[in-house]
């Protein structure tokens, strides 16, 4: 690439930065969103819904977590807060005969590996082993087997359970979940880890260790585009092209040179600071779609480039994410320059200012104590509205639709 050409960029990041200044200045760094979607963002789900926990046994949950709990930090923690927030949440009923909704506490992501990163081997066991015990030790699983429950599952591909794209599409939804609503962080449009009636969430980011990261909003942003990760994974794909579907391998090669993008496998304990000196963020696929990197740009402004081709993005019907964000399909990764110093500043401005709505940041964390309008309440908004229940969910006494005893011989063994 010429220098010419890099200093034109160069001199393009410092107008973004100097029209941004100017912007600040006159107070204009919020804009609310309009539409459906905003109104989307501030509903209460308070009232519209009443949602039995069951009472597990202390080995699907609370158990695990004493075992291990670094599990409360890691990016699949949503099962784990979920389950919190609804024993002291208004909408949970003591009463299961009135209850809109059903759900069964199952931490199926705590089993971690001493890196920290979860094994999702004996997860379908252990939910089989869950609605095992639900079916019999209640009648409402029975009623619809299931269509009236929901369940937090927020492995890389959801209830297919495994963390490779090949092996979790061969594997397929456990069948067991197929009548429930699965609340997941995986999303990607007509996949077989991904049924049309789910509800795609943020994955976890803990709000507090980034609350304290965070510096005055006038600092500017001096940094084009951003990126900590991998670009390779050679412990488990040493020839390359698997991981990322070759994306992250892309940006790499045509950009580690770029001083437009500051990109690098180290990760900084300026990590969060540096987000907020940037104008984009980038949002690749790793092995799944969807990463941290999405709720981190949002919480700290920064514009997420996504990079996954086909992904079903969290709460997609309340948050404008074609407004916030810029997507660049996985073969034009090549082009990124070309498409990030194409934008002209005022859409970068306006992008900027919805991103510095609080209402879009609140709706992508899971805060402890919860507060209005965060993840936990666009769950349940999601969930609200979904009723009433069609009457067909509801089966004649002794009918079964599910195959209790299909998918791999290993999910059947005890747990």
């Amino acid at each position: 690439m010429e220098i010419g050409r890099w200093v034109s960029f160069l001199l393009f990041g410092l107008l973004v930065l100097r029209v941004g200044s100017e912007e600040l200045e006159q107070n204009q760094r919020t804009e609310r969103i309009s539409g459906s979607a905003g109104d989307v963002l501030e509903d209460d789900p308070v009232g519209r819904l009443k949602v039995f926990v069951y009472e597990l046994p202390r080995k699907y949950n609370k158990k695990i977590l004493q075992k291990d709990p670094r599990c409360l930090t890691h990016m699949f923690a949503a099962e784990i807060f979920m389950h919190r927030f609804l024993l002291s949440s208004p909408v949970r009923t003591l009463n299961p005969e009135e209850a809109d909704w059903f759900y069964t506490p199952v931490y199926t992501t705590c089993d971690l590996t001493p890196n920290g990163l979860p094994l999702p081997f004996k997860s379908p066991r252990m939910m089989r082993s869950a609605i095992q015990l639900i079916s019999s030790n209640w009648p409402y699983w029975n009623r619809t087997e299931g269509a009236d429950h929901f369940f937090v599952v927020p492995h890389d591909f959801g209830a297919c359970f495994h963390y490779q794209e090949e092996k979790a599409i061969e594997r397929g939804i456990l069948h067991m979940l197929k009548r429930a609503t699965l609340v997941q962080t995986f999303g990607q449009r007509n996949h077989v880890c991904l049924k049309d009636d789910s509800i795609t969430i943020p994955p976890y980011a803990p709000p507090q260790k980034m609350q304290a990261h965070l510096i005055p909003p006038e600092v500017p942003r001096s940094i084009f585009v951003y990126f900590r990760g991998l670009f390779y994974d050679v412990g488990n794909d040493p020839e390359g092209g698997y991981y990322a579907r070759g994306a992250r391998a892309s940006v790499w090669e045509n950009f580690k040179d770029n001083p437009l993008f500051d990109i690098s496998t180290e990760h900084p304990t300026t990590y969060y600071e540096d987000m907020q000196r940037a104008i984009f963020c980038l949002c690749p696929l790793g092995w799944a779609p969807w990463s941290p990197r999405l709720v981190e740009g949002v919480i700290f402004g920064c514009i997420p480039v996504i990079i996954a081709d086909d992904i079903v993005l969290p709460f997609a019907d309340a948050i404008p994410w074609e407004d916030i964000g810029v997507f660049v399909s996985e073969e034009d990764v090549p082009k990124l320059d070309t498409i990030l110093t194409s934008i002209p500043p005022e859409v970068i401005l306006r992008k900027q200012r919805l991103l510095a709505n609080p209402s879009m940041k609140q709706a992508m964390l899971f805060p402890q104590p919860a507060q209005p309008g965060d993840a936990f309440h666009q769950i349940l908004n999601g969930l609200a509205r979904k009723l009433p229940h069609d009457r067909s969910v509801y089966l004649k006494p002794g009918k079964k639709v599910l195959n209790w005893t299909a998918g791999p011989v290993g999910d059947l063994k005890p747990w």
